[in-house]
């Protein structure tokens, strides 16, 4: 029995050996690239294992063909090209590609390159020239400067040396040269061994044998390799052994575990390591193996293929189930009561590869056998051959790729391109199935192509394809037979068009304008003919184009005019819409689709005139304001001197379109609340039904319905917060849709919890500084009070008629230490904010000082503006002439407003008018508007406390009235009645603790001033946010046009006095 193991073991390997390798062809020197007259050997190594007979010679084979046969492995060459050769009892070799270079600097690398391979890079320059600079590139960037030496060294190869290598130098004049390109692709020493197990379920006391199996490529046949074995990560042996074998003479249960091995080249220390496998030692002396039928390396697909299980050891009856590798899935075949198994596969598939153990189960317990590996290796398919770019024929200087690709074959496989029999290029590839071959077209290219792919098993040749150079066409020529540009209907004429140069056949294609007429196909040159018998409509230009597969060209055009007498017409009545009204404007237009212009149109209703007009091409319109007398027949008459032709009658009929829809709101209270039903309601008056009607929110469609009768239709809508805003519906009749009126309605929502926000112009507030109170309702229905308290005393009430937030400004003391808090409410129920802490400390001198130096020195600039003011008062109205602020020329322009301007203003104050009088240009009456702020620029907010920099604002207040107008404040409490006039008036300022009193110059300048602040109407509280001076007219007088100050400068200005 154990000699029979042997010989099964023995077997494999000696087929291995009687193999036919395959070839290697190296170079020595080493190099791929030469000078010509070099001397250049080709070394050709065959099998390892067996012993060349001498009389079997070596066969060296150039571009294709062999050249040459040698007792000797070694060749001589001079010519660049491929070569290849073929040792004894061995297969041809890949092939190796030879360059005997004539330029200047050459770049010389080895033919191959492996991992941990000393690797010499070396840049050579032609005989009797000297260089400098000699640099190494990789991959277009510096590498090494080559200076005393021209040999660059790569120690130990690995990947990372992977790349595109070039060396460039200098000569004595300075000029550069640069060397060819070489390519360095470190190739794998060998692969990752496999450690494979005599058997990786031995039964104890056998003797199990470990295998570390790599392979060293053909070109590294030499390189010696060593090996060690591990089990559960300890080392099995005393290091490092030269055989790739281990065995465990006797092994038992406690030997079970985790085996692997490691495989490392003894010189470059290049290493490698095997998956992990696991070995369990089973109890008994049961054997369970497989054997195939027949016993060979691979199969080919639809061979037979059986595996017999054989069991020895197993006590009792036996079932036998088969499996396979990644899927541990019963194959379905059992055997009762027998000591032997068959797994038939009638036709073997692709997918039948892969490794393949059985299991033996006598009712107590199961063994397993070792996993057979199942090779199957495919013959190469005939291979397609296709050209890139596709078609049968190219120009000559394009670049054609020829693609070769075999859809089934195993890997590896040769191709080799061929034209006419010729060979052109030999490419193996090993990862993909298919192979490129490029190449620069010249007239000798036109022929047949074909490829070739081999895998061992037999070479299989692709189809012919057909390649044709040819030239492009040149610009064609028409002509026209009878020659002349005019002709009459009826007539033959004929069409010639030739290209004087062109690879036929050439297509000819004939138009008329952009319409094919039709073509012609010539396979010999001499151009082509297109006959036809003219018709009106061929009237126009002619041209003709050229084309043999490459390239359009197109002729000059020429012209042709037919003359022919007029067709019968045809009257089109063009309405605006699909049913005319009274009111619409109608076109009658009227065409003869045939006959030479100019061409007479005459219109007529019932019989009787309308108008007549002559047009040279399109025909002629008339329009017509309908009335209710426009209904009838209408026809038209045309003539162009070769005769006339009527048209048939048309009938018109007028309609009525829709009346503006009116869209009724029925709700079940007054204020609609979120919940509520609302039915819309949309009629018109008039109208031909049937009538569709839409219904809009805010131009979204809501639903549509149709009235077929007439009346008005209805739409029901269950109310939420997000249906308030504008609705409007639409009524079409098929003449005209019309639109109702808007109609507003608020859903309304409580006020959501505010936020109160503190801004101070630093971290720390101190005494005197300006602190912006703001607070904000995130949600809730306009409009919103909102109310700040400290330490729950009201400071201060704003409203935001427009929802969004509000502000209350505040001039620190010490008393303003404390909790701040505010509250909003819009009707529906009040909210309070959380409160906010506010620290207070005093205020520095290094900031009370310039701050008081500036203040003092602005407001003596203001009363020295004052001064000046009341010398132009007394000077203007004699330079005006007395003229009234109702001359024309006095009133301010839109167009032409300047910016006041204001020197003795403290920075951080910015001047923007809130309350302003506006009297329209060329118009006595004056209105009133009064802005508000919203929200402010956030930067601004932080830099200038108090102040909202770069606000927008929008007019919530305009009343047109007439008035006098005073500038300043009154003193709190004081009453005023309007139309009450004021002289002598004062503005008290108080800034910064100073106290000013200005006069104002209001009054007393109203035959200049157009109005300063209004006497009449009531502002809003809005209008404490912000105090706004404004005077508007023409004269511009920066110090008293506008003034725009925090409400803390002025002490005496309330909501409730300033009228």
């Amino acid at each position: 029995m154990l000699l029979w193991v042997s010989l099964l073991v023995l077997a494999p390997i000696s087929g291995q050996f009687a193999t036919s390798s395959k070839s290697v062809i190296s170079v020595h020197p080493p190099w791929t690239v030469a000078f010509p007259g070099e001397k250049v050997k080709l070394v050709c190594s065959g099998s390892h294992f067996k012993r060349p007979e001498m009389s079997t010679p070596y066969r060296w084979y150039y571009r294709g063909k062999q050249i040459s046969e040698t007792s000797s492995n070694t060749y001589e060459v001079h010519n660049s090209g491929e070569y290849r050769c073929q040792a004894p009892d061995s297969i041809k070799s890949s092939s190796v590609s030879l360059l005997f270079s004539q330029a200047t600097l050459i770049l010389q690398a080895p033919l191959y390159v492996f991992e941990g391979d000393s690797v010499v890079l070396r840049c050579r320059a032609k005989a009797g020239v000297a260089l400098t600079n000699v640099t190494l590139y990789k991959n277009d960037r510096l590498l090494a400067f080559l200076s005393n030496t021209s040999d660059f060294h790569i120690r130990q190869a690995d990947l990372k040396d992977n790349g595109a290598y070039q060396c460039s130098g200098f000569k004595k004049d300075s000029s550069s040269v640069v060397s060819n390109r070489v390519k360095i692709q470190v190739q794998e020493l060998f692969p990752p061994p496999v450690m494979k197990a005599s058997s990786f379920q031995p039964i104890e006391g056998e003797l199990v044998t470990l295998t570390c199996e790599t392979q060293l490529p053909s070109q590294k046949s030499d390189v010696r390799l060593q090996f060690c074995f591990f089990k559960d990560g300890q080392t099995l042996q005393s290091g490092w052994s030269s055989s790739p074998e281990f065995q465990i003479n006797t092994i038992w249960r406690e030997d079970s575990g985790s085996y692997w091995c490691q495989a490392q080249a003894v010189t470059s220390r290049v290493w490698k390591q095997s998956q992990i496998s696991k070995i369990y030692v089973q109890r008994g002396v049961a054997k369970v193996q497989i054997h195939t039928r027949p016993a060979l390396e691979f199969v080919i697909p639809g061979q037979e293929l059986v595996l017999i299980c054989s069991v020895d050891g197993v006590p009792g009856p036996v079932r036998i189930s088969w499996y396979k590798t990644s899927n541990k899935e019963s194959m379905k075949i059992k055997i009762q009561n027998s000591l032997k198994a068959e797994f038939k596969i009638s036709m073997v598939k692709n997918s039948d590869a892969g490794e393949y153990y059985c299991e033996a189960n006598n009712g107590g317990r199961s063994f397993l056998s070792k996993p057979v590996t199942i090779n199957v290796k495919v013959p190469v398919s005939p291979p397609g051959l296709t050209l890139s770019p596709p078609g049968d024929r190219a120009l000559e200087g394009d670049m054609v790729t020829l693609h070769c690709e075999a859809q089934r074959g195993s890997l590896p496989i040769q191709y080799q391109f061929f034209r006419e029999d010729v060979f052109l290029k030999e490419i193996e590839v090993t990862s993909l199935r298919t192979s490129s071959f490029s190449f620069s077209l010249t007239a000798e290219h036109s022929g047949n192509y074909y490829c070739t792919a081999d895998n061992g098993l037999g070479a299989q040749r692709s189809r012919a394809v057909h390649l044709s150079v040819i030239v492009p066409v040149s610009h064609p020529v028409l002509t026209l037979s009878p020659p002349g540009p005019w002709a009459v209907e009826g007539d033959l004429m004929t069409l010639h068009c030739v290209a004087q140069k062109g690879s036929p056949p050439i297509q000819y294609r004939f138009y008329h304008g952009d319409v094919t007429l039709g073509s012609s196909s010539v396979p010999s040159g001499g151009g082509a003919s297109f006959s036809f018998s003219v018709t009106s409509e061929l009237s126009g230009n002619y041209h003709c184009t050229a084309d043999n597969g490459f390239g359009s060209h197109k002729s000059e055009a020429i012209s042709l005019s037919v003359t022919v007498p007029v067709s019968r017409p045809v009257l089109t009545i063009r309405t605006p819409r699909a049913q005319p009204v009274v009111g619409d404007i109608v076109e009658l237009h009227c065409e003869a689709q045939r006959g030479s212009p100019p061409i007479l149109y005459q219109f007529y209703h019932e019989d009787v005139t309308l108008g007549s007009s002559s047009t040279p091409s399109g025909g002629s319109s008339l329009s017509l304001f309908l009335t209710e007398e426009h209904s009838g027949k209408y026809a038209c008459v045309v003539s162009n001197g070769l005769g006339s032709q009527r048209s048939d009658t048309v009938s018109l009929s007028v309609r009525v379109p829709v009346s503006h829809a009116v869209l009724t709101l029925r709700a079940p209270r007054a204020q609609t609340v979120e919940g509520d039903m609302v039915e819309l309601h949309c009629e018109a008056r008039r109208g031909s039904p049937p009538i569709w009607y839409q219904f809009y929110h805010e131009d979204v469609t809501l639903g549509s319905s149709s009235a077929p009768s007439g009346g008005g239709a209805s739409f029901n809508l269950s109310l939420t917060a997000e249906h308030s805003g504008n609705y409007s519906c639409k009524a079409n009749n098929d003449l005209g849709a019309q639109h109702s009126e808007v109609v507003t309605f608020n859903v309304l929502v409580p006020v959501s919890r505010p936020v109160l926000t503190l801004r101070a112009p630093r971290s720390q507030a101190m005494v005197g500084d300006m602190v912006e109170l703001h607070c904000e309702a995130q949600r809730g229905s306009p409009p919103i009070l909102y109310q700040f308290y400290h330490e729950n005393v009201t400071l201060e009430s704003s409203s935001a008629p427009y929802g969004g937030g509000a502000s209350f400004n505040l001039s620190l003391t010490t008393q303003h230490s404390g909790n701040y808090s505010c509250e909003a409410n819009n009707g529906l129920g009040a909210q309070h904010s959380e409160a906010v802490m506010l620290s207070i400390t005093g205020l520095t001198g290094s900031r009370s000082g310039p701050v008081a130096t500036g203040v003092t020195g602005g407001l003596l600039s203001l009363l020295g503006l004052a001064a000046a003011a009341l010398l132009l008062y007394y000077w203007l109205p004699r330079k005006a002439g007395g003229k009234s602020n109702s001359d024309p020329s006095r009133r301010p322009s839109s167009s032409d407003s300047q910016e006041p301007t204001y020197h003795n203003v403290p920075t951080w104050i910015e001047l923007q008018p809130v309350y302003s009088n506006v009297n329209p240009e060329g118009e006595d009456v004056v209105y009133t508007e009064v802005r508000s702020i919203q929200k402010g620029n956030k930067h601004a907010a932080a830099s200038t406390p108090g102040l909202l920099k770069n606000s927008d604002s929008s007019v919530i207040y305009s009343q047109p009235s007439a008035w006098w107008g005073y500038c300043g404040a009154l003193p709190e409490g004081t009453a005023h009645t309007p139309g009450d006039t004021y002289t002598g008036l004062v503005m008290d300022l108080s800034i910064m603790g100073m106290h000013f009193t200005l006069p104002c110059l209001c009054e007393t300048l109203r035959a200049h001033c157009s109005l300063c602040c209004p006497s009449t109407g009531t502002p809003p509280a809005a209008v404490a946010e912000r105090t706004s001076l404004r005077c508007i007219g023409p004269h511009q007088l920066p110090w008293v046009e506008e003034m725009q100050l925090p409400p803390s400068l002025f002490p005496h200005l309330r909501p409730h006095t300033f009228p």
